[in-house]
């Protein structure tokens, strides 16, 4: 089951934390996250599973950013989320969709317990011009039936920014 917007509302502070909240971005089952100014990209021409990707950090300025199609950018919610007891799910809002923009190419499933900033992986088949602040993707919870453990991941829990892929820690 999907919570709604105003049970959405009714949890926070307790199963939901969303940080910074502003009632104006709750939807009628979901809450608009916002697209922070920083941005990362891959530098290594070709990404190894098994190495540690080397990557740079782009900011967007106040007039935009272009974004290169076919390009993977990395990029991460503004606001920081905590969520106990449910299942966060994370989609691109439709109006980003229809311009071409993809949020989140195979990562939008959340765990029971993850607490951080979403990264989010950027993807357009067109150029866009992008800008901070825009609200690009949106938030959902789902119910969780049963006993279940709390997600506690060394690689991504608790982040403080953008997160690259930690796969290459799963060879060791």
């Amino acid at each position: 089951m999907i919570l709604s917007g105003k049970e959405i509302e009714r949890r926070l502070g307790c199963d939901i934390l969303i940080d910074p909240f502003r009632p104006q971005q709750l939807n009628p089952n979901s809450y608009n996250l916002c697209l922070h100014d920083e941005l990362m990209t891959y530098s290594n021409p070709v990404l190894d599973m098994k190495q540690p990707p080397q990557t740079q950090s782009l900011m967007i300025p106040p007039e935009g950013l272009v974004l290169e199609a076919g390009r993977l950018y990395l990029g991460r919610t503004a606001e920081h989320t905590t969520t106990h007891n449910l299942v966060p799910m994370l989609e691109g809002r439709s109006s980003i969709g229809r311009l071409g923009l993809f949020v989140h190419v195979t990562a939008g499933f959340g765990d029971v317990g993850f607490s951080g900033y979403w990264t989010l992986e950027i993807f357009c088949i067109h150029p866009i011009r992008i800008y901070a602040g825009v609200e690009i993707c949106q938030i959902f919870y789902h119910t969780i039936e049963g006993s279940h453990t709390v997600y506690n991941s060394g690689k991504y829990q608790n982040n403080t920014g953008i997160q690259p892929s930690l796969l290459h820690r799963d060879f060791s």
